[in-house]
């Protein structure tokens, strides 16, 4: 029995533009809704630019900012804050590193930038953010803080891990590559299987009764939480060697294809 299934976004649901197709979407979950099918995004980007990708569909579960909020129908349910004074010195440390790297400091409320970053970077961060503000200091961030994602154009984000963890930040933060480009820091045990664990005891699913999708390094933990874990077909080696499946790519909607499967199997 099906109940429960969670998507990791970028890679995986959206294709190579960052869109899906839409009326594809609409089909499958009402297919969803009318098996008692919950369907949850766990992502990276903000919950808001979450809801704003799937404006006109509702019970979507969405566990954004990098699994640190939950939130349903544009309501907060929980979020996972990362200690601000730990979250500031991390700041310090990587502007102090390399002052190209582009932090994105991430609170409730919105996700802020320097006021400096170039206009072409800009636009990447704003395609995960939809309430990105500049600000001068970083370090002045007036918010509780539930992440810092960092972008780096060079691609150097796992070099990075290994620095800030030379500098003895293996505790109490979790720290992923989820891409190349891309280095994410939450709070100590704050990752997508963590989170996921969480909606599950919400939702009253179970690890049988769930199916996961991923591509990327973060997405390893979405394998593990399900009984049905599928990594896409461009996914990376460790997450493909982690799921149970391997499904069509994120070109060609492994994912809603693979849902549809699965109930019809139901039925």
């Amino acid at each position: 029995m099906l109940k429960l299934v969670v998507t990791d976004l970028d890679g995986t649901f959206l294709n190579n533009k960052g869109s899906f197709d839409r009326e594809l979407f609409s089909e499958t979950h009402k297919m969803m809704k009318e098996n008692g099918v919950i369907f949850a995004a766990c992502t990276g980007k903000q919950c808001e630019r979450v809801e704003e990708l799937f404006e006109g569909h509702s019970d979507i579960w969405v566990l954004g900012d990098s699994a640190t909020r939950i939130k349903r129908d544009g309501e907060l349910i929980r979020d996972f804050p990362l200690d601000k004074k730990l979250g500031i010195d991390l700041i310090h440390h990587i502007q102090s590193y390399e002052q190209e790297l582009v932090v994105i400091a991430c609170t409730k409320e919105a996700a802020y930038v320097r006021s400096d970053i170039p206009e072409a970077e800009y636009k990447i961060v704003r395609g995960s953010y939809k309430e990105l503000r500049k600000m001068n200091d970083l370090t002045a961030i007036p918010s509780e803080l539930v992440k810092i994602t960092v972008y780096d154009k060079l691609h150097r984000s796992v070099k990075l891990k290994q620095h800030l963890l030379d500098q003895t930040y293996s505790e109490p933060v979790y720290m992923v590559a989820s891409e190349p480009a891309w280095l994410d820091i939450t709070a100590a045990d704050v990752h997508k299987g963590k989170t996921v664990q969480i909606l599950q005891e919400l939702v009253g699913a179970t690890k049988a009764e769930t199916m996961s999708f991923g591509d990327g390094e973060n997405d390893v933990e979405l394998m593990h939480i399900a009984e049905y874990s599928f990594a896409v077909a461009n996914a990376c080696e460790n997450t493909k060697a982690a799921a149970s499946f391997i499904t069509k790519a994120n070109e060609e909607n492994g994912v809603l294809l693979t849902i549809q499967k699965m109930i019809h199997l139901m039925n």
